[in-house]
């Protein structure tokens, strides 16, 4: 598994430890690096400027799914589902030098080993429609 992909994976883990409510994002951040202290330098480097995108832009990243998740209110979606739409959607915002479609196609790797084959389409394509939003912005 490459650099990214397990920084990917290890925000998706952050983020849902944050989305559970018992602790604000700085704490998730503090407590999740202790459990993992053998983690190498760069991904946990790339892991925690993503988390901390996905964090300072909640409102924004929460507010852009639920606009192309038509019909979809973020407490309704599966909390794996909302999660990894949120770490990607913040990839798409906050490092604009990574091409959409990696962006996508890791989020869908990454849904294909954590979520149901329906969340992957449906991913597929709430992050389409972002993506395209977030690009023309650019």
């Amino acid at each position: 598994m490459g650099t990214r992909r397990k920084s990917r994976e290890l925000v998706l883990q952050m983020l849902f430890q944050a989305d559970m409510g018992r602790q604000s994002a700085d704490e998730v951040r503090r407590t999740f690096w202790k459990e993992r202290d053998g983690v190498a330098g760069d991904v946990r480097s790339f892991a925690d400027d993503l988390f901390r995108v996905a964090s300072d832009r909640a409102t924004e990243i929460d507010g852009l799914i639920e606009h192309h998740a038509e019909h979809w209110r973020m407490e309704r979606m599966a909390a794996v589902d909302r999660n990894l739409l949120r770490a990607a959607v913040a990839e798409l915002l906050g490092f604009p030098s990574t091409p959409r479609a990696v962006v996508i196609n890791e989020a869908l790797e990454i849904a294909r080993k954590f979520s149901s084959p329906e969340s992957v389409q449906f991913i597929n394509g709430v992050l389409d429609s972002v993506g395209r939003e977030v690009q023309k912005t650019s």
